[in-house]
């Protein structure tokens, strides 16, 4: 009888074992493993999550939003808060059985999303109608605290989610509902309303979550516990609330790109691309690489080529990703080698290789 690589992980969390004596076993594992596995090693990637457990994930995932949908459209009749209260109870309910009893991956990231969604559009909802009734309320502006307060219940119900079920992503999804909370109360409170401080509220939110999650990635430098998930989807969510506030508020304030801000575009890519392979993450590459395109556009019609702009932009974003996809890991080096021992030390290692985690509870 084998030891799996679960049982491994989860005594690891657990305190069985130590993470040295979890690669002890890996290494002796790999040792004693076929000639054929030394040929074909698997291949270095320190962002392996597991989304799915089997083909079993995706079948069910479909049920799920067959079985939500139909649900949802029944539940018309109870009206908008109704509604969406129907399908986040229904969503915790089959959460108990897939995701506490089955632990099935996939399954359990869609329920979360749905719950969590559900929880803050009948939030909305009701506090939609309740406060017209409250005349303190209205003395706020109605919109921008409704907002809040759906994102203070949301807050609410993803944390007691992640009590009963331990999903990683909840961590992310109560993070979205904080910054929920911190844009509805400054849009309530601003003499001028939202406007004029919609980007540094955002990107003040998306530095925190950031922050936040550079704090569990760095209580876990191997990435061989829970926190590397957590921390996976809370730089997924810090990335746009950072990169997209950043280019529409202070590089195209208008918009829209010219001409004459492409370059300090690219530059500000370049600096997200620094970050990115210095903490071992690519949300922040993947959220830049949207304005990365129009920026790459825009020189190529000033270079004369406006009849092959979209094929010549795509062209060069891909060559730029597979060159640094095949880069990935002698960057890394490079990067951490110039950096202080003690600080390179907590970051993840670039030649660990890194064990598949669980996206639900374990």
């Amino acid at each position: 009888m084998t030891i799996s690589e679960r049982t491994v992980l989860i005594a690891t969390e657990r305190g069985l074992i130590t993470r040295d004596q979890a690669e002890r076993l890996r290494a002796l594992e790999a040792e004693l493993a076929p000639s054929a596995s030394a040929i074909l090693p698997p291949p270095q990637d320190d962002e392996r999550l597991r989304f799915i457990t089997g083909f079993g994930d995706i079948f069910v995932t479909i049920g799920l939003a067959l079985f939500l949908g139909a649900l949802g459209y029944f539940g018309e009749t109870l009206g908008p808060a109704g509604m969406w209260a129907t399908v986040g109870a229904a969503s915790w309910l089959l959460a108990e059985f897939f995701t506490r009893m089955q632990r099935m991956a996939l399954p359990s990231i869609v329920l979360l999303v749905v719950f969590c969604a559900s929880v803050f559009m009948a939030s909305s909802a009701w506090f939609g109608v309740i406060a017209p009734l409250v005349p303190s309320l209205m003395s706020l502006s109605e919109d921008p605290l409704v907002l809040a307060l759906a994102g203070l219940a949301t807050l609410a119900a993803a944390t007691l989610h992640y009590w009963r079920f331990r999903v990683p992503i909840t961590i992310a999804a109560g993070a979205a509902a904080l910054v929920a909370i911190v844009v509805g109360l400054v849009a309530a409170i601003a003499p001028g309303g939202l406007d004029a401080a919609i980007n540094p509220v955002l990107m003040l939110c998306g530095l925190g979550v950031f922050g936040l999650a550079m704090r569990f990635d760095m209580s876990d430098p191997q990435r061989l516990t829970r926190r590397t998930d957590i921390a996976f989807w809370l730089h997924l969510l810090a990335a746009p609330l950072i990169v997209h506030p950043l280019i529409r508020g202070f590089i195209w304030p208008d918009g829209a790109p010219g001409d004459g801000n492409a370059l300090p575009m690219l530059a500000v890519f370049a600096v997200l691309g620094v970050v990115a392979v210095l903490i071992d993450r690519r949300a922040l590459l993947v959220s830049g690489l949207a304005y990365a395109g129009l920026a790459f556009a825009s020189l190529i019609k000033v270079s004369g080529f406006a009849g092959s702009t979209t094929p010549l932009t795509v062209f060069v974003l891909g060559a730029f990703i597979l060159l640094l996809s095949a880069l990935w890991h002698p960057l890394r080096r490079a990067v951490l080698a110039v950096l202080p021992a003690r600080l390179a030390r907590r970051l993840p290692h670039p030649n660990a290789l890194p064990t598949p985690h669980i996206a639900s509870s374990s």
